[in-house]
């Protein structure tokens, strides 16, 4: 539990930055400097990831390297990434007439199932997936539960500077009580590693952000906007932890690392509809019709949240008993 929270409140910390500084690169190098500034962040994670990582055991020459391949699982790797271009190019303007779109993205996730349950090393191992319900249920959870926090996150920013008139870093700074009050919640909330009250009052904290929203206006006062971003801190320090611990009592232990990993690829997925319901809401300009429109959808995905914990009679068992539930 305690290193779930200090995951959970570094990942909060960060996010307080992130706005911050997005806006500011925004309004100093356009966004393009959003980017370029991956490029010496990144080179300098893989100079640290050599000078301070494990070293891996000394192996021949020939047989490190066939070891390598076969770890990296190529072939999965290219079938994950075809499933989520494919799929993503679909949700970017979704029209009947791009239905191919929809038909590879089903093929190559068959094709990469297959892959991955004959893979020795797969990519993502959806061994985790077979005959854990409680699991799945989590990770379904999860998807909706990030198509409203990433829907937040991409439309009302959108909004704030084109429809309420805010400038970009000042569209990131009214994102910080929303962090700020995320941070408090996951350092309180960290000290029970029970999941089904925080499940339940993050998704009762989304449903009612989501109604406020649909009350702003580009008249409306600044703190209203203030208050949403608050409110908002409230699902977004209890979901990441509470959906943590779920896969960590949930998971079969030997394999908490795939399961992780496995939450973490459907919180992209539900990134990946949130910005496809962005874009069908706002269209050419972020309105406040369209923040509206967009409000609908997140308040559905906030109601299906938290019908999905109501109804789920195995949270009882991922709890901090000190013990994990079976596979």
């Amino acid at each position: 539990g305690g290193v779930l929270t200090a995951l959970a409140v570094a990942n909060q910390t960060i996010a307080v930055v992130g706005p911050l500084l997005g806006g500011l690169l925004i309004a100093v190098g356009g966004w393009r400097a959003t980017f370029a500034l991956n490029v010496p962040l990144a080179v300098a994670a893989v100079v640290l990831g050599l000078l301070r990582l494990p070293k891996a055991l000394p192996a021949s020459g020939s047989t490190r390297h066939g070891n390598l391949a076969s770890r990296l699982n190529l072939p999965g790797m290219g079938l994950f990434a075809a499933l989520l271009v494919t799929l993503l190019l679909f949700l970017m303007n979704p029209h009947l007439r791009d239905w191919y779109l929809l038909a590879l993205s089903a093929a190559a996730g068959v094709a990469f199932a297959i892959r991955e349950l004959r893979a020795a090393t797969p990519f993502i191992d959806l061994r985790v997936l077979g005959g854990n319900t409680p699991l799945l249920a989590t990770y379904g959870r999860a998807l909706v539960a990030y198509v409203v926090a990433y829907a937040f996150l991409y439309g009302f920013t959108q909004w704030t500077e084109e429809g309420f008139g805010l400038t970009p870093f000042h569209a990131g700074l009214a994102q910080t009580p929303m962090f700020l009050l995320a941070i408090g919640v996951s350092i309180v909330s960290g000290r029970s590693t029970g999941v089904r009250g925080k499940l339940l009052l993050g998704a009762a904290g989304q449903i009612v952000a989501c109604l406020v929203m649909l009350t702003l206006t580009g008249d409306s006062p600044l703190w209203t906007l203030l208050l949403v971003a608050l409110v908002f801190g409230v699902p977004q320090g209890l979901n990441n932890l509470a959906l943590q611990n779920s896969v960590y009592f949930q998971a079969d232990p030997e394999r908490t690392a795939s399961s992780a990993g496995l939450l973490r690829t459907f919180a992209y997925v539900g990134s990946m509809v949130a910005s496809s319901a962005t874009a069908a809401s706002f269209g050419q300009h972020a309105d406040t019709g369209g923040l509206h429109r967009l409000a609908w959808v997140m308040l559905g995905a906030g109601v299906l949240y938290l019908l999905l914990t109501l109804f789920d009679r195995t949270l009882g068992r991922a709890s901090g008993t000190g013990t994990r539930a079976p596979a």
